[in-house]
């Protein structure tokens, strides 16, 4: 294996083996689904264990003698640069000394970041920003980059939907840019950089409003000024997680800075690149992609956790984040492979009634996909026309690390002695649904990978976990997939009547609108639940 051996005045960097050692290392962990960002006494380390080996430690402190650039330890580059005052005051005192208390939590998260955290340092200081900012992660996900909380925020940076998409992040059927590292660290660092401008240069209060919203932050700074008070961060009136989010940074920055006097080894990260990131320029199927490169389809997935299904996308990105060693051999493979090769195709011929939407679906691909791929304006199509369908190599199941598959393998983790499968209905949210099993929202959601605001799909199957069997009241709803061949004179009213379900159900099931006339042949996908209705 090459090896990446940079020496910088007399101190000598890991050799490309050494990194690929505790690369792997990151690899030998699992990832969590969070459903609380904070780390309380009572959730503690059994969201994060890991049961990974630990690293001889080099030197504690860098040489002072060297620049940040050329330290071998990348804590030392980060401890050297770091900007902010940080008080000795209770509330990051209290952090501090939890921190202090949990020094395997701090080692896992250090592993956990070891892949990317050059990437992220690189950024930051090409921006010019305190290199506080690499324990945001910490706080939001403890690196962790499948994290999703409560709130629908996901990924290192723990985006919401709203604030990721209006800073420009994608998040569709395959690709979740929230979950990218390095698509939402540039993502994070653009909103805190605007935050920072807003208040004024004051970083506490920019953190705070990463937290909180910066509506609230500017609200509290406000009312403290009309009441004449002080509008540091510390005087503020602001929710407690936000009180405490500010005061766990400085604490775990704190702990980094002066960790010989708080007695705290950090787990060495090398100071050198060990990932890159290679674009290829098409859709690839992520298990062609692990076995050009020589990993396995687990191992990829954990550096692209972006990615929701078993390709990249085909309208992009369609990056990949992979170790250096990984990176020369999936590159030779790009050369010496057809792209053609890089997705399998399925000849499928279009059978009466059928549309995009229904093949799309047989398939596990999007419609989208489907008219790229056969150079299709529109969704119009006919009876006996012939369609190439891209579709995975290997059977859906083996993507353990899919949306669809870590979604099943927390539905089927046991959390009770008795499990209800509900299939969703037009109209079910998750909030009815806790009500009539009576369990909480937050443990509903939690069981099927979930947050308490997402919203349900008709047909989408929820498991719902009790100790004790459930009343008659509480089974779950006959809901059935029913495919429905319209007849002459049957309108989407008629329909909508007989089925028990809106014309706003039929036309979002199908992807179509009431504008148009339904054909006699054309086939309908309806989710109907029998027990309402006579079929």
């Amino acid at each position: 294996m090459k090896k990446l051996c940079i020496t910088m005045l007399g101190t000598l960097l890991l050799s490309g083996c050494q990194a690929t050692h505790w690369v792997n290392d990151y690899l030998t962990s699992e990832p969590y689904t969070t459903e609380d960002k904070t780390h309380e006494m009572n959730e503690g380390l059994a969201l994060y264990a890991l049961n990974a080996p630990s690293h001889e430690q080099p030197p504690a402190q860098g040489s002072t003698s060297l620049s940040p650039q050329q330290q071998a330890d990348l804590w030392d580059r980060i401890r050297l640069q770091m900007q902010l005052d940080i008080p000795q005051n209770e509330r990051v005192l209290t952090h501090l000394n939890w921190y202090k208390r949990h020094p395997n939590y701090i080692d896992r998260v250090a592993q956990r970041a070891a892949p990317f955290l050059y990437l992220i340092v690189e950024e930051i200081e090409k921006r010019d920003l305190p290199l506080e900012l690499v324990m945001v992660p910490v706080v939001e996900s403890a690196y962790d980059t499948f994290a999703y909380s409560h709130g629908s925020a996901s990924g290192i940076w723990q985006f919401i939907p709203s604030t990721a998409t209006h800073y420009g992040l994608d998040i569709n059927w395959w690709y979740d840019g929230r979950r990218d590292i390095m698509a939402s660290t540039e993502t994070a660092l653009d909103y805190l950089e605007r935050l920072h401008r807003i208040f004024d240069g004051d970083w506490l209060h920019a953190i705070a409003a990463y937290n909180g919203g910066q509506g609230r932050v500017a609200n509290a700074i406000r009312a403290n000024r009309q009441a004449g008070k002080d509008t540091d961060f510390w005087s503020l009136s602001l929710p407690r997680e936000t009180q405490n989010y500010v005061p766990k940074v400085l604490a775990l920055s704190e702990l980094l800075l002066n960790s010989n006097e708080h007695d705290m080894n950090w787990r060495y990260v090398a100071n050198q690149p060990v990932t890159t990131i290679i674009d290829v320029g098409q859709q690839i199927d992520l298990a062609q992609a692990a076995e050009m490169s020589g990993m396995t389809l687990a191992e990829l997935h954990r550096f692209n956790s972006g990615y929701n299904r078993w390709a990249t996308s085909p309208d992009g990105p369609h990056h990949l984040l992979l170790p250096i060693a990984n990176a020369e051999q999936f590159s030779q493979q790009m050369g010496a492979t057809d792209p053609q090769d890089w997705v399998n195709w399925q000849r499928h011929e279009v059978q009466r009634g059928e549309s995009l939407i229904v093949i799309a679906n047989r398939y596990g691909t999007t419609t989208r996909a489907i008219q790229l791929a056969n150079d299709i304006d529109g969704h119009v199509i006919r009876q006996g026309d012939h369609l190439m369908i891209p579709v995975s190599s290997l059977d859906l199941t083996e993507y353990t690390l899919t949306a669809e598959q870590r979604r099943t393998s927390s539905q089927n983790r046991s959390r009770g002695n008795h499990r209800i499968d509900h299939q969703v209905k037009s109209g079910d949210t998750l909030w009815d649904l806790s009500r009539t099993y009576q369990v909480p929202i937050r443990s509903l959601a939690s069981w099927n990978n979930m947050a308490p605001g997402d919203f349900l799909r008709p047909g989408q199957t929820l498991a719902i976990w009790r100790d004790e069997r459930p009343t008659s009241s509480q089974r779950e709803a006959v809901v059935r997939t029913v495919q429905y061949r319209v007849r002459s004179g049957d309108s989407l009213d008629r329909i909508a009547n007989r089925f028990s379900v809106s014309i706003a159900d039929i036309e979002r099931w199908n992807q179509i609108s009431r504008d148009r006339f339904l054909q006699p042949g054309q086939q309908l996908t309806l989710y109907v639940d029998v027990t309402r209705v006579n079929i």
